[in-house]
């Protein structure tokens, strides 16, 4: 599936004449109210008269990506109609996927990758941290074709979405293309910055929880430790790598769409992917701009079972530097 909105539960049987408020001028409001109902802040910037129509398409699409809501109530929150809403949803969502290069970049040269790695260094004095990695899992409905393979350890339909941030929690790669079934380990490996890393483009490694495999470029924590080190290790370990846990939370939370409390997005795969990727550029725009948002909130996560595959030689040596730095 490539990696890449909302099933209509209109009675064709009945129609209904419906009754719209006239448009309401958004752009008057103030930043609390706008963050509010369509996680945006002040757009005074974007007030073009020849622009106006742009306005409230993108903040009608952001209130659908941050609240979760159906299609019509975010028409009529805006003051347009349900068909109009439909129709300039994907338009938005693919022009804000657009801006992924930009915003969603994995630190492949020395520099970007120094200040990353003294950024993590600061979070528990883990050494060489380029990324930490985790996936999280986004519900949908049932597709049509092959449903099993995306019924996940929890006996729900999701999309499982491979995450690496940065110290911040900013997203610095997102694979949204997998069903729910795709084990965690399965999805680095058939990912870019795996492939990158593996040819040595980028000098350090990223920090995965015990469900991935211990590797010269993904250092897991110890299953058993034992040792005063080795204690420590882990610990630094955890502190380091929970900032992941934390950015998905933020992207969920922040983006209810994703969330199950949102409801489930009923689209499919490939449509759920798309806004995947929209919030997540999204998610870094927030965070490049200081959009306020409270706690974040558990992020969907589901444990895996270890790979079987034994690490080498190489990556048992490189972690075991490591724990004789604690």
């Amino acid at each position: 599936m490539a990696d890449l909105a909302l099933l209509e539960d209109m009675d064709a049987a009945v129609r209904r004449e419906r009754v719209f408020r006239d448009r309401a001028d958004l752009l008057s409001e103030s930043d609390d109210w706008l963050l509010s109902r369509f996680a945006s802040p002040d757009m005074s910037s974007w007030s073009y008269a020849h622009h106006w129509n742009r306005v409230y398409n993108v903040l009608s699409t952001l209130g659908f990506l941050a609240t979760g809501a159906f299609q019509r109530e975010i028409a009529d929150r805006s003051g347009i109609t349900q068909s109009t809403m439909s129709r300039i949803l994907p338009h938005v969502l693919a022009g804000i996927r657009d801006l992924a290069p930009r915003y969603i970049r994995f630190p492949y040269n020395n520099a970007e990758q120094a200040v990353i790695k003294r950024d993590f260094h600061e979070l528990a004095g883990f050494p060489n941290v380029i990324g930490a990695i985790d996936c999280t899992h986004v519900r949908l409905r049932p597709p049509s074709v092959n449903d099993y393979a995306y019924v996940n350890r929890k006996n729900y339909h999701s999309i499982n979405v491979q995450l690496i941030c940065d110290a911040h929690m900013r997203l610095v790669n997102v694979v949204a293309r997998w069903p729910g079934s795709t084990h965690d380990t399965y999805i680095f490996q058939h990912s870019s910055v795996a492939r990158g890393l593996q040819d040595g483009m980028a000098h350090g490694f990223l920090l995965g929880d015990k469900g991935y495999p211990l590797l010269v470029n993904l250092i897991t924590p110890l299953h058993n430790p034992l040792t005063a080190k080795e204690q420590r290790f882990n610990l630094a370990h955890t502190k380091t790598r929970v900032v992941v846990e934390r950015c998905a939370g933020l992207l969920k939370g922040r983006w209810m769409c994703l969330r199950h409390a949102g409801g489930t997005l009923l689209y499919t795969p490939e449509k759920v992917c798309r806004i995947i990727l929209a919030c997540s550029v999204l998610h870094n725009i927030a965070l490049e701009n200081h959009v306020p948002y409270g706690e974040g909130i558990p992020n969907g996560r589901i444990e895996q079972d270890p790979w079987p595959i034994p690490p080498a030689a190489r990556a048992i040596q490189l972690r075991q530097e490591l724990i004789h730095r604690f």
